[in-house]
């Protein structure tokens, strides 16, 4: 039997930026209200899902991180915390720098697109605030650790898979009309060159930064374990090259754990911490992530401050723990700290989706290479301590 193709994300995604710049040109007026009329209601739908989403997936990975205490759990979640949050200053910093001389802000010129607007929208008012989930899932998670509420705990698990379930079946495969639509609009505006020329010097911009973040990290080891950071990262090739393909850390997990044994780490040590990094160390992520977010700023004519983006930061590598298992989740497990802390409206938001997603394997690739150098570092400190690490 002949099996179905099946085109990834990223695929759909060019192809929708390719096709909403095409129709840009030829759609009539009353064509492009339709697509804006979907946009509208996808992006209240989009609002209504984002508190869902911190709740699904943020308090039942911070249970299930408290259920395994110990001290290398400890230690490996603080160093997996310390280099997705130096990440996001490090693409803070550079992006300071460099995208101000690369980022036009748009200036929109009074075209007849100005007129273009929905038929109709629905409105979808969210059960809760941005903040009030994020503080609702990190109490209700500690809690459950704490008292080992195994009946709630599996509660939150099954209201996890629903949420998964509503992003995987409703709004990935959506998402490629829903940036159809917004560079449909952009065409009509006039503006799309300006966001694309941005878009290619930005993608560039975060390649060599992710590299540069994989020398430092393998740097940071080598301090602990005396050897060649490079020779550990050219062992690492095989797990960063089949992430690039799967675009998932969770289906990367076997190659990443054989290349952290050929580097030296032992199996009992390496099967503890590249599974438990596989979900908690999101590096290349954080960094996407913020240096996308203030490129879009620098696009858009937004204000920002480097207070701003610390706090950003700072929450950015708690919530996207556990970031939905599908292509893209890392972004929209952030879509609301984007709205609540840096003031993203809902054509912001789906800019930083479609410049995230061009990336997304990258980002994957660097978080799983980044998991063997924080594997060395926990062999420096409990390899020859505990030869049954899992019950340290």
């Amino acid at each position: 039997m002949r099996r179905k193709f099946k085109p990834n994300l990223l695929v759909l995604i060019v192809l929708a930026i390719a096709l909403g710049i095409g129709c840009g040109f030829i759609m009539p007026v009353w064509g492009a209200r339709v697509f804006l009329t979907f946009n509208a209601i996808f992006a209240q739908f989009l609002g209504f899902m984002i508190p869902l989403i911190i709740v699904g997936f943020v308090a039942p990975a911070i249970a299930q991180i408290g259920r395994n205490a110990g001290l290398m759990l400890v230690v490996t979640v603080a160093i997996a915390y310390l280099f997705t949050s130096m990440s996001g200053f490090f693409a803070l910093g550079v992006g300071e720098w460099i995208f101000p001389s690369l980022v036009e802000p748009r200036h929109l010129q009074p075209t007849a697109a100005e007129a273009l607007g929905p038929y109709f929208t629905v409105e979808m008012p969210p059960l809760m605030s941005v903040m009030t989930a994020l503080v609702f899932a990190f109490v209700t998670g500690i809690c459950m650790a704490y008292l080992k509420a195994s009946a709630l705990r599996r509660g939150f698990e099954e209201f996890r898979d629903c949420v998964q379930l509503a992003v995987m079946k409703a709004i990935i495969p959506l998402l490629p009309l829903y940036i159809f639509g917004i560079f449909l609009n952009m065409t009509m505006e006039g503006e799309v060159a300006a966001v694309l020329g941005t878009f290619a010097g930005i993608i560039g911009v975060i390649f060599v930064m992710h590299i540069v973040l994989l020398l430092f990290q393998y740097c940071v080891a080598a301090l602990f374990v005396r050897r060649n950071p490079v020779k550990m990262l050219v062992t690492m090739l095989p797990a960063y090259f089949t992430a690039l393909g799967t675009q998932s850390s969770a289906a990367t997990i076997p190659v990443t754990l054989r290349q952290t044994v050929k580097m030296g780490v032992s199996e009992e040590i390496a099967g503890f911490v590249v599974p438990l990094c596989a979900t908690i160390h999101m590096s290349g992520s954080t960094m996407k992530i913020v240096a996308c977010a203030l490129a879009v700023m620098i696009m858009e004519g937004m204000t920002w401050s480097t207070g701003m983006f610390a706090g950003f930061i700072m929450m950015l590598g708690i919530t996207i723990v556990a970031a939905p298992g599908v292509p893209g989740g890392a972004i929209m497990a952030s879509l609301g700290l984007l709205a609540s802390i840096l003031g993203f409206n809902a054509d912001q938001q789906s800019l930083m989706i479609a410049l995230y997603i061009t990336m997304d394997s990258f980002g994957t690739a660097c978080n799983v290479t980044g998991d063997g150098s924080i594997a060395q570092i926990i062999q420096h400190f409990f390899g020859r301590k505990s030869p049954h690490p899992a019950a340290a």
